[in-house]
């Protein structure tokens, strides 16, 4: 993959003010790439590679997502023809997400929400191929063995010593991926975006997937998703502000800024020894 100016390894910066003797750096894998920032690049990485000899790759997600949009954006650059399923109905003018996926020449189609939950059922499949022929499947948010794969990569880019790595969850495939690359003593904790239990069984069932087996230490935070998925406070807004004025930097609010609130008020509460390091990856 040489065809983008790309930042990787992707900086890592620590954060000016510490709290409880704990140090904390960020993971700027949000400068990896505009159009492919985080782990939308590092999971739709390998599976573009698995893509070689395919002309069209063909992908899931909502109105706002970023993964299609990164999808349309690879499949610019890298010469593939992209099909974007949206969930739910059609709604123009298109929202900025989806014109940009457009603009990127992403054909988008719809998928009524019963049919959307069903998209990896067999028969839903096969009326996808009959209407568009052949095509590389990504599935959505790129969580596959691949999409895996790609996020244990990361790991290995931190070059100082470190206890814990955080990151924000969705599907659970950047926490498998991560976890996966850790060393002995080191532990994962992913902060979930959605609301209710987390299913863990999905980040081994991912292990398992990518590397035959469950590896590394890991845990899922949930008491910090504002209301659920896409939803926000006035609270985690203030959180936002305040974050940037310390630190100069604009949090992402959907995964990011839940994140880092939920990480700052685990310092504060004493989960961390003094002298812990904590690496906080930022996939914008």
């Amino acid at each position: 993959m040489t065809k983008l100016q790309l930042t990787v390894p992707s900086p890592l910066v620590e954060l000016r003010h510490s709290e409880c003797g704990v140090r904390v750096f960020l993971k700027r894998d949000d400068l990896i790439h505009p159009e492919l920032p985080g782990n939308k690049w590092r999971k739709l990485k390998h599976n573009l590679s698995d893509a070689a000899g395919a002309t069209r790759l063909l992908t899931f997600g909502g109105a706002y997502s970023n993964h299609l949009l990164a999808t349309a954006a690879a499949g610019h650059h890298f010469g593939f023809e992209t099909i974007g399923v949206v969930r739910g109905e059609e709604h123009l003018p298109l929202n900025d997400t989806l014109r940009a996926a457009a603009g990127h020449g992403m054909t988008l189609t719809y998928l009524d929400r019963t049919a959307y939950r069903a998209k990896t059922d067999p028969d839903v499949l096969a009326a996808l191929r009959r209407e568009w022929s052949e095509f590389f499947l990504i599935p959505e948010g790129g969580a596959n063995a691949a999409g895996v794969r790609g996020c244990a990569e990361l790991v290995a880019e931190i070059d100082r010593p470190f206890d814990v790595v955080t990151c924000a969850v969705g599907t659970g495939a950047t926490l498998a991926g991560i976890a996966a690359g850790l060393g002995p003593g080191q532990r994962a904790i992913g902060f979930s975006a959605l609301k209710g239990d987390f299913p863990s069984a999905d980040v081994a069932r991912f292990q398992r997937e990518a590397f035959g087996r469950e590896l590394g230490e890991w845990s899922v935070e949930t008491g910090y998703h504002f209301g659920g998925f896409a939803r926000r406070t006035r609270e985690l807004d203030g959180f936002i502000d305040e974050f940037e004025r310390c630190h100069g930097i604009r949090l992402e609010w959907v995964y990011e800024a839940k994140m880092m609130f939920g990480l700052r008020d685990r310092i504060r509460a004493g989960e961390f020894p003094p002298g812990t390091t904590i690496v906080a990856v930022i996939a914008g």
